[in-house]
Order: C-alpha cells, then structure tokens, then sequence
C-alpha cells in the first residue's frame, strides 16, 4: 500500500510508514468497539417489569441465547473445549510394566484379526488414561475422563454447607402475586439484583441458607408470594496440579469439584506417579492425603475433600511395586505399602480364578536373579509373606497341570451295536474290551470290521501334520508358477486360470478337518476287537453290518448298490456304468469300511498288476473313479507338435545358411 500527500501539506515523514501506522490505528479501533470490559461482561442485563391489569407482577429479563462459541471460565470457546477434549492422549507404560508383561506373554485379542491389547498395566491405569480400543490397536480417552464432566464435577449436586460466592449463578422462581423466573449471577461485590426488589447481599451465605435470606428481601416489596431458589451454574476455581502426572499445570474446575476431578483433568498420576500418596495443601498447609486405592479397592471417598481456589493437588513418585501375573481375576502391577503382604496382594486383583491351583505361587525377585530367579511360595502359610519392590508372583492354572495318563480316570463314548450305548467313566488302564463290559457287550448285528474308532490326541496329530502338508503345497504350487515362464498370451492366460484353480483347492483344502480316525486295522471277518488301552475322550461306534456298496467319481451312474456275495470291484463298476471318458481309471481307489484304502496305483508284485484287479469287494467298501486332470485333445497335441518341428526346420535352415 503506498499514499501519496499533496505537497502542500509538507509533511516530512516517510509515506510508507505512516501508511502502515494509519492502518494500525484503524485495526485497533475496530478491535477496541468489539471488546467487552470485564466488568460489563460480568453484569446482568437490565430487568424489566410489567404489570398485567388484574394479574401478578411479571419481571421480564431480555437477553439473546447464548451462543455455541460462548467464553467459558478459561477465557477459550466451548467449542475450542470439545476440540481440545476430544483428541487422544496415550498410555505410556513403565519399565516395570513392560517387563511383567513379557513375563506374562501376549494376550490374545478380542475378535480375530485386531490388535492384541496389553493384558498387564497398573492396577487404575484406565480409570485415569481410558480403555484399549482394539479397533485402532491404542488407547482412548474419552472426553468425559479428560476435561469434560466427570473431571470438572464428580458432584452436580451443591451440598448444604456450599458457600455461595461471586460468579455463581442463582436461579430464583417466584409465583403468588408476583411471577418470575430469574437466573442471576453473583457480582464481584457479591450481590444479585431482583428486578423491583434490588440487591441482594448473597456472597458468602450458605447453600441452605439462601432461600431464607432471598425470601426476607423480597417480602420487603411483594406480599403473599411463594420462591424457590437454588445454584445453577458454578463459579470456577483455579487449582494446581503438580508432582508425578501426566499433564502438570493450572487447570480451572468447577467449584464442587474434588482431588479426584482435578486429578483426572490433569491425565492422572504418570507411569511415575503414586496412586496411593496423593496430597491436597491449601496456603502451604497440608489438607488432606488421599490414597485411589480406597476409591477403587473399596468405593470409598470419605478423604476425597472439595478442592478451593489456589489449592495444589500434588501426586508424589509411585512407591513400591509388585506385578501378579497367572490365574487371578485381575492380572496388573500394584502399589504397595510398607507391612502389606501377599494376603493384601490376592484381595488387591480380586482373588484367584475358580480354575487356579490355591497351594502354592511363584515369586521372581530381582535379587534372586543371579542366583536361583524364582521361588516357590507354599499357600496358606505364604499368605503372611512380606512383599518387596520388583517382586512379580505368578498363579497357577490347574487346569493346564494334568496328572499322567495311566492315573486318570477315562470318559469315553460308547455308540452302535452295544446293549447299552452311551457315555462311560472307566478306571485307569482301561481297555476297549473293558468299554463294551461296561456297555454290555455287542449286539448280533454288530460289524465288527467296520468299528470307528476316534481319538482326541490323533485328532490333534492329525490337524497340525494336515496343516504343515498344506503349507509344503502352496509353497510348491507358488515356487512352480514364479519359475514358469509364458511366450504368448495365451500360456499367460492358462497360466493366470492355473493359479486361480489353485488358490481355490487350497481354500477348499483348509476346510477339511481331520476328525482323529484310528484305523484297526481289521480283517472282513473279524470276531473282536484289539485289547487298546483307552484315554479320555475316546469314541467308539460299531455300526451294524453294510447292505450296500457305493461307487462315485467320474462313473456314468454313481450311486450306492446292493451287496452281493461274491462280486469283485469291477462287476460294481460295470453295474454303475463303468468310468467315462474323462476317466482316470489307473487312479481309481476303495475306502475299505475298517477305514484303509486300496488304490489302483498300487501294485501286488514287481509285475506291476494292479490290486483292484479282481479285488474282492466288502460290505460298506466306496469305490470312487477320480477325473483326469491334465486332458489333452489330439488338435492340441497336433499344434504344439507342429510348433516343434517348425521351429526345428527354421534351426536346420539357418544351420544351412550359415555353412
């Protein structure tokens, strides 16, 4: 911006300047017309009354409604305070912590797939720092722990003995002869004034006082007339927060707020903070000393006092720690005192869980780590045990302590042809021969060669060696198709259906589960069943003896088929229709009902004749015919032949030209 004077003004001083002092000069104008003093801003508006013939007296207070970015107490908008209470603040945990946490080891998440939340903290950490949101794998705070109402007043009732005092708000209703509803704000001069009626001394009355004291001022002016009065919204007070927290600093509560309200608005005691020497001084004297552990332990704040303008509410270092860990309802790092003991340690974190072993526990201290690293404790004598800072104890499950197989009593399940099917509790050293005493005993209809046999440990066996197969596979299927290599687009395009097909077995293999089959490994006409010894858990069926014979696959009629006496595996599949031409035959296998199976692909001698070849078929067999994978046509046999031999005659001529 550059000003040009008439040279008849003969002012000297620079244009430049002068143009930007003139404009700070208007700036500041209009800043000075749109500022409220503070003695304006804190009085009330004019009130007004009117009188309607023949009716009460009416007193009218005029005003705007407040707007949504009103200042508050802090001098910044309300909704600069959303934005501010809003944002997240996150828990930092302590060396100690972190150290009880690896000794306790990873939790597991909530829902699949989600962060895994830290299962060991301090023992009050989230009522200070928020919960662990699994969906963003951090800790949030939610804006009523941090600033909103639960820090600024754990109280919305004012108690009796609340001493009113300027800036607090009276709201005060009259009917009768005069009708009023009046919200009044205390003067710096500790006054109200009552339209008609005038000031009213106030300040420094007591909360059950008030409605005497308005009442009297007011009979003054109006008779026969009723009034409630009572606080509505509360001065501020200013209060320090030092020591061991996580936000130190001056903070402006409500004035019913307490040690615990002024705590929370600061983020509570820090992974250094004690949560159990908490101090309140007013004027350099010590109030009061407030331990959380009453508040959390036991719901107790009979020593949680109000807090008053210029108090300090100082959290000392944390003291002695202790970490507890294992089968207790409440895994978490305490606080202790000097003289509590492991006793005191249980009540702490709830008591062990219903499925802990109550003889004993474990104690690391750190002293003993270069010496014998843990101890064992002896229950109930250790209950009077002292405890020492750093110490971490650990409870037992009894559940993961299993007493030796051949000691343990079996519960096995007994169904099919048996007199009496059902589940059993046998003895130790029990056999499958004792099972079916205790069932009564087979049926007459009972295939024995047939008998399902199913065992939990195999079932385990069987999942972990099924799902390490499965992994060999995919990576042979990935490491065959990164080396494949594709000279047009159509090997590209067989090559991307290749991978596609499968990516789609291995989905389909992975929902295959073993189900822990002991093949018996019976003979067809078989009268009982080998002498094995039981474990817990065991199932055993004996179905009654197979009618048909099933045959599938690539067939031109699968389906079940009445057995016969004396016919082979190829007259089944002659009547099914036999395979088709998409067939491989050579592959084709036969589920035997004790569970093995015969395939075409082995041989009964070094001949290589194969065994299916008139293989005699049993009751309850399955023959199944699989479909050939890799199908070639004779026109496509006929195009990668003539691509070889054209390339080879191109190789023979070039070979020629070159000679």
């Amino acid at each position: 911006m550059t000003l040009h004077f008439p040279p008849r003004w003969g002012w000297p001083l620079p244009t430049r300047p002068l143009a930007a002092f003139l404009v700070f000069l208007m700036l500041a104008s209009a800043a000075r017309a749109q500022v409220t003093t503070p003695d304006r801003a804190l009085a009330e508006p004019a009130l007004q009354a009117e009188q309607d013939p023949g009716g009460p007296v009416r007193l009218r207070q005029p005003g705007a409604m407040p707007s949504q970015d009103q200042p508050n107490l802090r001098g910044t908008s309300r909704a600069a305070d959303r934005r501010t209470e809003s944002r997240q603040d996150y828990y930092l945990p302590s060396e100690f912590e972190r150290f009880v946490q690896r000794l306790a080891g990873p939790s597991a998440p909530a829902t699949p797939g989600a962060p895994v939340a830290p299962s060991v903290r301090r023992f009050g950490a989230e009522l200070m720092t928020g919960g662990f949101d699994p969906r963003t794998g951090e800790q949030s705070r939610d804006t009523a722990d941090f600033g909103g109402t639960i820090g600024a007043e754990l109280s919305p009732v004012a108690p009796g003995d609340y001493v009113v005092a300027p800036g607090d708000e009276i709201l005060l209703t009259l009917w009768g002869s005069v009708d009023a509803d009046l919200r009044l704000t205390v003067d710096r001069g500790g006054r109200i004034n009552v339209p008609r009626v005038g000031a009213v001394q106030v300040a420094g009355v007591r909360n059950a006082d008030l409605p005497a004291v308005v009442e009297r001022r007011v009979a003054r002016v109006f008779k026969n007339f009723q009034l409630s009065v009572s606080l509505g919204q509360l001065r501020g007070v200013r209060v320090f927060v030092t020591g061991f927290v996580t936000k130190p600093g001056t903070y402006t509560v409500s004035a019913l707020s307490t040690v615990v309200g002024a705590l929370m608005r600061a983020g509570g005691p820090s992974s250094a903070g004690s949560f159990r020497q908490i101090e309140l001084k007013r004027g350099g004297t010590l109030v009061a000393r407030f331990d959380l552990y009453d508040l959390l332990l036991k719901g107790d704040r009979s020593a949680d006092r109000i807090v008053q303008s210029g108090d300090v509410v100082h959290v000392g270092a944390a003291g002695a720690q202790v970490g507890l860990i294992g089968s207790v309802n409440l895994a978490a790092v305490f606080e202790i005192k000097p003289g509590e003991t492991v006793s005191d340690l249980l009540a702490m974190a709830g008591g062990f869980t219903p499925v802990a072993d109550r003889s004993r526990l474990s104690v690391e201290r750190l002293g003993d780590r270069s010496d014998v690293r843990i101890r064992e404790l002896l229950l109930p004598a250790g209950y009077s045990a002292t405890l020492a800072n750093g110490d971490v104890m650990r409870a037992f499950s009894a559940v993961d302590a299993n007493q030796p197989v051949a000691r343990q009593n079996k519960r096995v399940m007994i169904e099919g042809e048996v007199l009496r099917p059902g589940e059993y509790v046998l003895p130790p050293a029990s056999s499958i021969a004792d099972a079916l005493r205790a069932a009564g005993g087979l049926t007459a209809a009972a295939y024995i060669y047939g008998t399902e046999f199913t065992r939990e440990s195999v079932r385990q066996t069987q999942q972990v060696n099924y799902e390490r197969a499965l992994r060999d596979l995919e990576t042979e299927f990935t490491r065959a198709a990164a080396t494949q290599r594709t000279s047009n687009t159509d090997e590209a395009a067989a090559q991307s259906a290749r991978s596609s097909s499968t990516e789609r077995l291995i989905t389909n293999l992975r929902a295959i589960r073993p189900n822990g089959r002991v093949v018996l490994q019976l003979a067809p006409n078989a009268q009982a069943l080998p002498d094995l010894a039981l474990e817990d858990g065991d199932r055993l069926r004996i179905p009654p003896r197979a009618t048909t014979i099933g045959v599938f696959g690539s067939v031109f009629n699968g389906g079940s088929y009445l057995y016969t006496d004396g016919r082979n595996v190829d007259d089944y599949l002659r009547l099914a229709g036999g395979p088709t031409r998409g067939a491989d035959a050579g592959s084709a296998f036969v589920i035997r009902a004790n569970g093995s199976v015969i395939s075409g692909r082995q041989t009964s001698s070094w001949f290589n004749d194969s065994l299916l070849a008139g293989l005699t078929a049993e009751p309850g067999d399955t023959i199944f015919v699989p479909e050939e994978m890799n199908k070639t046509t004779f026109l496509q046999n006929a195009k990668d032949w003539t691509q070889i031999l054209s390339q080879f005659a191109l190789g023979v001529a070039a070979i020629q030209v070159l000679k």
